[in-house]
């Protein structure tokens, strides 16, 4: 029989390349953002992509306090959470959690674009988020990408 036989190659934890990559948030729309970290973080840039498996890039993200909400979210997008008391439902509007933290409301946004689920955890430990340019991951090389040119 002369036919060609092909076998799907599934990535595992030894033969993933994961790398270093840098993301500049200035000017840049919140989601638009987001969900560039997030495929990187996923992987879905590389051709050996797996769904089951974390074989995603290391993602740092530089200048959150830079970053851009389009239209009223400033003031009409709310963050819940709850305290587990009753009535203990808690709200916060993105422009006052941007004065508390800037860097959270990056990491949320790319955190509700990972899986649900224990992958989705460990996937979100290869997020950093820092205010201002300069990050401690200097000793890793990481590779600037231009997010404007992905959009």
């Amino acid at each position: 029989m002369d036919t060609l036989s092909y076998k799907t190659v599934s990535a595992n934890k030894k033969t993933v390349n994961k790398e270093w990559v840098v993301l500049d948030a200035e000017g840049q729309s919140l989601g638009r953002l987001a969900s560039i970290a997030a495929k990187f973080i996923r992987g879905k840039y590389k051709p050996n992509y797996t769904p089951h498996v974390d074989c995603g890039d290391n993602v740092i993200v530089i200048n959150a306090e830079k970053i851009n909400l389009t239209g009223k979210k400033w003031d009409a997008k709310e963050y819940l959470r709850y305290t587990n008391y009753p009535g203990g439902q808690r709200s916060l509007k993105a422009s006052e959690l941007f004065e508390k933290d800037p860097t959270r409301l990056i990491e949320k946004s790319v955190k509700g674009m990972l899986p649900k689920n224990k992958l989705g955890a460990a996937l979100f430990k290869n997020l950093k988020v820092y205010v201002g340019s300069e990050h401690d991951h200097e000793a890793q090389k990481p590779k600037s990408i231009n997010v404007n040119e992905l959009v």
